[in-house]
C-alpha cells in the first residue's frame, strides 16, 4: 500500500454498482489486515469479492465503543485497520463517527478515502441549482418530533437533503408536503446505482400520489432533495430571527447581519426592517 504506516482507513465502498470502488479503496482493503464492518456478513463477500483477505471486526450502532476500543488494541499492535459500512462513507448517517473520534483522542492517525456517498450522488443528478444544500440525514420516525424538525427547517434557503427507509417513505413525502407546502420541488431518488435507479423531480404536493401510483417506487433506499424556502418565506422568518436580536439588545446592523446568515434573506431588506422595529 502506497505510503503504507500504522492508522485507520476511512473507505467507503459501492452504493450498488460494484464498479464504484476506488482503486486506493482496493488498495487498502488488500493490504489492511483488519476490517471494521457495519455488517460483517454483508461486508465479507465484498471484500472477497475484491480480493481482501482481511479479518472482520463489527463495528455497528450499539457496539461501536466497544469496537473503537477493539480497533485501538489493533492499532497499538501496529495493524492497521479499514472502517467501512454496508454503502457509501462511513459516519454519513452510518455508524463510524464515534470510531474515527476514539482513535484520533487514542492518538492515532485516521486516513479518508473519498469515494460513493449517496447524498452527492443525488444532488449531481437533481438539477436542484442552489448554491448551498443542508444535509440532515434521517428524520425522527415519530411524527411529531418529525413535524417539530421541518418546521425548524422550513425557512432555510438551502437544498434539504434527508435519507429515509422504505417503510417510512409514505410518512415522510406527507409530512414534507404538509409542512413544507406542495409547491416546492423535490426530487426523489431511489436504489441509486442500482438496476431500478429511479431519479424523479416533481412538486412536493404530487409526490404521495406518485409513490402511491406504483407499489415498486416504495422499495429501496431513498435520498430526498427539497427546493430551500421561497424568498417570502424567508422574509417572514427574518423578520421573527431580527425580533429576537434585537430584543437581546444588539445594534441593528449586527442584527441585520446574523438574520441573513441565519434565513438566507437579504441583508439590505433586514437592515430596513430591523430600523423600523427599533423605532417602533
Amino acid at each position: 500500500m502506497t505510503n503504507e504506516y500504522t492508522a485507520l482507513y476511512v473507505v467507503p465502498t459501492p452504493l450498488g454498482n460494484l464498479g464504484d470502488i476506488t482503486l486506493r479503496a482496493l488498495e487498502v482493503l488488500k493490504a489492511v489486515p483488519w476490517v471494521a464492518a457495519e455488517d460483517t456478513r454483508h461486508s465479507q463477500p465484498l471484500l472477497r469479492h475484491f480480493g481482501s483477505q482481511a479479518k472482520l471486526l463489527a463495528a455497528h450502532e450499539h457496539n461501536e465503543e466497544h469496537a473503537a476500543q477493539q480497533v485501538i488494541a489493533k492499532l497499538a499492535a501496529g495493524e492497521s485497520v479499514a472502517v467501512v459500512t454496508d454503502a457509501g462513507t462511513p459516519a454519513v448517517s452510518d455508524p463510524g463517527a464515534r470510531l474515527v473520534a476514539r482513535v484520533r483522542q487514542a492518538g492515532y492517525p485516521v486516513v479518508p478515502l473519498p469515494g460513493a456517498c449517496a447524498a452527492i450522488t443525488a444532488l449531481s443528478a437533481s438539477g436542484l441549482d442552489a448554491p448551498h444544500f443542508l444535509f440532515y440525514g434521517f428524520l425522527p420516525t415519530k411524527a411529531g418530533q418529525r413535524e417539530r424538525e421541518l418546521q425548524s427547517l422550513a425557512a432555510l434557503p438551502y437544498t434539504l437533503v434527508f435519507y429515509e427507509a422504505p417503510h417510512r417513505i409514505e410518512d415522510t413525502l406527507g409530512a414534507l408536503a404538509q409542512v413544507l407546502g406542495g409547491d416546492r420541488e423535490i426530487v426523489i431518488c431511489r436504489e441509486l446505482t442500482k438496476l431500478f435507479e429511479t431519479i424523479q423531480p416533481l412538486a412536493l404536493g404530487d409526490a404521495p400520489e406518485w409513490l402511491a401510483a406504483d407499489a415498486n417506487r416504495r422499495k429501496g433506499e431513498f435520498v430526498l432533495l427539497v427546493q430551500g424556502a421561497p424568498e417570502a418565506d424567508r422574509g417572514g422568518e427574518g423578520e421573527r430571527v431580527l425580533a429576537l436580536l434585537l430584543a437581546e439588545g444588539l445594534p441593528v446592523k449586527q442584527c441585520a447581519k446574523l438574520a441573513a446568515e441565519i434565513t438566507g434573506a437579504g441583508k439590505n431588506d433586514l437592515y430596513a426592517r430591523a430600523l423600523a422595529m427599533k423605532n417602533g
